[in-house]
């Protein structure tokens, strides 16, 4: 039911609807009717592209070796003309900014209002994370600046966390969530909840790429010591194992079920680590059973194959069956726990906190995978806290980084950036191949192919290229190889 009222009130953007009976005027169109539909433009972007392309920057998965689909995400070879970001670009404005324009101009009902500032918070949060720069301060003005300039990621990230806090600040006790809400429920502090964990999020980047470091750790500081974030998941939960339900991800891969394989990174640390969980979503090759993960960008490389080229056979696929009814996650409770345990340990200097939130994050994310009962061994052993500082930071982002496969690449890929870790191997993949006692597994691989790296991993994505055709104040063009604000090196 949501699927489809959400898909008519978003696709009603674009429309001249004003002399059709069959459509609503925008006066008919409630709040209760338009804020589903701008969540579900956000998760159609989170739960589809995105996870995506994502998914092969942070070197989960890889294109499968008897398809050529998604050989340019594999090889990183991305421009501006890829239209990678045309799609997300679309939905991300015309969809969800749009409709929570509107509904914030339908209401003075401050729950509402809060809410919908904390959905346009994280959306603004993904497009800064993909190119930096995007359209703020003159955006959404229709036709009276179709040409809006395009604002620094920090100051959008600084200007959204100012409207998060106005927004909570003008919250009236006696008001209540009114609007459809399948992602919470119409649970105010459920919303607070949310909103808290987006910004220990937003804070903690602000903090690695040294922006006022003092204040933001004061102020993730405060979050902790308040200790109020959401239970459970924060997630778009509406998909169903039934044709025309299905997860969009699932949905897309469907017809191209075998341009997936698991990559060589993460099948390396889920075994080294002896971890139950890589049986799920990565299925043993069909010639021995065993899981090996294709190297980065290699499939096409016939000099790195000695001449020829792997079969399907020969690596891990991935099993799309998990995925039919798969929930979109805006913020995972792993996710959340393994910043949190981030915090305690790094600006509390609280081991015992730090080590309770890291055990919860793993074993929220073993009970979501259906193995609940596995959490308690593994933690007793290869996923034990124990070590230096520095070695249990590595845990939390290593954890984090398997707890994020199949449920948010956005997150994984943004984490990867901000901490580096997976950190990228010094050794080369026909290094590893010659030699694979060399490489620490999980460690980030160069793509043996790598068209526009120059010897890296993407670290951005090009503007839309729609915006380039409609729009002339957009920026010079974008590099993959260009950093957002927060990912300071």
């Amino acid at each position: 039911m949501f699927i489809a009222l959400a898909g008519l009130v978003l696709t009603s953007c674009d429309m001249d609807i004003n002399d059709n009976p069959n459509y609503p005027s925008g006066a008919d169109i409630t709040p209760s009717l338009q804020f589903p539909a701008a969540v579900n433009a956000v998760a159609a972007c989170t739960g589809d592209q995105l996870f995506n392309y994502a998914g092969f920057f942070v070197q989960y998965f890889d294109q499968r070796p008897e398809a050529n689909q998604y050989n340019d995400l594999a090889e990183l070879n991305i421009e501006e003309t890829s239209d990678l970001f045309v799609r997300p670009y679309r939905l991300l404005y015309a969809g969800a900014l749009m409709d929570l324009k509107e509904v914030a101009e339908k209401t003075t009902n401050t729950a509402d209002l809060f809410a919908t500032q904390v959905m346009r918070t994280q959306t603004y949060q993904l497009l800064v994370d993909n190119t930096d720069k995007t359209p703020y301060s003159e955006a959404l003005q229709g036709s009276s600046n179709s040409t809006p300039k395009y604002d620094d990621g920090q100051a959008i990230y600084e200007g959204v966390l100012k409207e998060l806090d106005e927004a909570e600040a003008n919250l009236d006790a006696n008001d209540v969530i009114t609007m459809t809400d399948p992602v919470l429920h119409q649970s105010i502090s459920q919303w607070k909840g949310y909103a808290n964990a987006l910004r220990l999020r937003m804070y903690l980047r602000f903090i690695d790429a040294n922006i006022n470091a003092a204040d933001y750790t004061n102020k993730v500081k405060t979050l902790l010591a308040a200790d109020n974030f959401f239970t459970g998941e924060v997630a778009w939960d509406v998909y169903s194992d039934a044709e025309g339900q299905y997860n969009p991800w699932y949905d897309a891969v469907f017809n191209l079920a075998n341009n997936h394989c698991a990559a060589f990174p993460l099948v390396e640390y889920f075994k080294a680590m002896d971890d139950p969980r890589i049986s799920y979503a990565i299925l043993p090759r069909t010639s021995d059973n065993t899981y090996v993960g294709l190297y980065p960008g290699s499939k096409q490389d016939n000099v790195f194959w000695s001449n020829s080229t792997p079969k399907n056979a020969d690596v891990s696929g991935i099993n799309f069956d998990v995925t039919h009814a798969m929930p979109i996650f805006f913020f995972t409770q792993s996710e959340l726990q393994f910043l949190i345990a981030e915090a305690q340990l790094r600006f509390n200097n609280n081991d015992a906190a730090a080590k309770a939130a890291y055990e919860a994050g793993v074993a929220s994310d073993f009970a979501y995978r259906g193995m609940a009962a596995d959490a308690a061994d593994f933690l007793s052993a290869n996923g034990a806290w124990n070590g230096s500082t520095t070695d249990k930071l590595n845990l939390i982002y290593m954890q984090k980084w398997v707890a994020l496969f199949m449920r948010d690449h956005m997150e994984a890929w943004s984490e990867q950036r901000r901490t580096d870790v997976p950190k990228v191997s010094s050794k080369t993949a026909a290094q590893v191949k010659a030699d694979p006692t060399i490489y620490t597994p999980g460690d980030l691989l160069i793509p043996v192919r790598n068209s526009k790296g120059n010897g890296g991993l993407c670290l951005s994505i090009p503007y839309s290229s729609d915006s380039r055709k409609y729009n002339s104040n957009t920026p010079a063009v974008r590099k993959i190889t260009d950093r957002v604000f927060w990912d300071v090196k």
